[in-house]
């Protein structure tokens, strides 16, 4: 938005989440005037965090994925007059002409299907960030029960969204104050649940002119790069997921993170196996993976150092998804797939996003 410009845009609820927001002039309970010098353009999704906040400890539940019901033809998801574009061999396929909010339970499924087998979908000119909260979460249960993130910015009132915000000045404190040359954090979202998360939501709310792209790998072709004989070294393998590194990240970034459960750790296998195509995955990641059930440290460190440096050097299965200043959404399946942000934007920029992480089944050995 040019500078001294004005709009006129709706909000997605009534309710106040605009706490902290300085010289937000608002018009009515369902609209607001937003210039560049007051606030995001959707300030009902400004990250709220209450330190009085509690969740319960995770518990175990049924979980089938939607995937396994869809037709393999997507006859409702890929109709006539959408139009496909393959980013990369391994994962990534970009469509134009298919909206969410209008999918039938026909077209969630083959979503979470198509996901599963081209590990991110991005969908262009969404209206998703503009159907209301309601709506939002009703499509995000399709895929599974939704988290509650236990330390980042939520909604007020909705925890099930995990809100990414960045603006001029919090930008630039995290900038100047950073102790890390290298800002990207490899990992794979909430892998330390009991039930990590699978068909993943993710909408752009406000997007930086250039830059602010996220990179994702497959961790379905990084195993497949492996030896035969290193395959078998890793079967039967478990490694331990931490939500501790989760905590001191938002705590580091001086904004308020809440503790809102305990911390847990989780023991998931090195190898998991997808419930939908059968394709085996690594399922580690620098974020959270923080050691090899049964190995001594030494042995545990040097292993999982070459899988991490296998993955997030491997460019060959890696895609840089870009989100263009008109809406977009990205579904990826977190199950087979890691990682992380770029924030290579404009100092000044604002980059404002939301995620809804439905979770899904207990990781299978390969």
């Amino acid at each position: 938005m040019a500078s001294g410009l004005t709009e006129t845009v709706a909000q997605p609820s009534t309710k106040d989440a605009t706490s902290g927001i300085a010289n937000l002039k608002l018009t009515s309970e369902k609209s607001a005037v937003i210039s560049e010098e007051n606030g995001p353009a959707y300030p009902f999704y400004y990250p709220y965090f209450d330190p009085q906040e509690k969740f319960s400890p995770t518990e175990l539940f049924e979980f089938t994925d939607p995937g396994l019901r869809a037709d393999s033809t997507k006859p409702h998801l890929l109709a006539e007059g959408v139009t496909m574009k393959l980013i990369s061999p391994y994962l990534g396929t970009e469509l134009r002409g298919v909206q969410l909010s209008q999918l039938s339970t026909e077209g969630l499924d083959e979503l979470a299907l198509f996901a599963a087998e081209r590990k991110l979908v991005v969908l262009r000119d969404q209206d998703f960030k503009d159907i209301g909260t309601s709506r939002q979460i009703e499509i995000a249960r399709h895929f599974g029960p939704i988290q509650s993130n236990p330390t980042s910015g939520n909604v007020k009132g909705y925890p099930e969204f995990h809100i990414v915000y960045r603006d001029a000045q919090l930008n630039r404190r995290e900038y100047l104050n950073s102790s890390r040359a290298n800002h990207t954090y490899w990992h794979s979202d909430g892998s330390y649940e009991l039930q990590p998360p699978g068909t993943t939501i993710f909408f752009i709310l406000e997007q930086p002119a250039y830059g602010g792209d996220t990179i994702f790998a497959s961790q379905v072709e990084a195993y497949n790069r492996l030896s035969p004989e290193f395959k078998k070294r890793l079967e039967g393998l478990r490694a331990v997921h931490s939500s501790v590194p989760h905590v001191n990240f938002e705590r580091s970034r001086k904004r308020g993170g809440a503790m809102r459960r305990e911390n847990i750790e989780t023991e998931h296998p090195i190898v998991r196996q997808h419930p939908v195509t059968g394709e085996k995955a690594l399922f580690v990641n620098p974020g959270f993976t923080k050691r090899i059930v049964g190995f001594k440290a030494e042995e545990s460190d040097y292993l999982l150092g070459f899988l991490f440096d296998h993955i997030t050097k491997g460019a060959h299965f890696q895609v840089r998804a870009s989100y263009e200043p008109v809406i977009s959404f990205a579904g990826k399946d977190n199950r087979v797939t890691v990682h992380t942000a770029t924030p290579d934007y404009d100092n000044g920029a604002r980059r404002h996003a939301a995620r809804l992480t439905p979770q899904a089944e207990v990781p299978i050995s390969a």
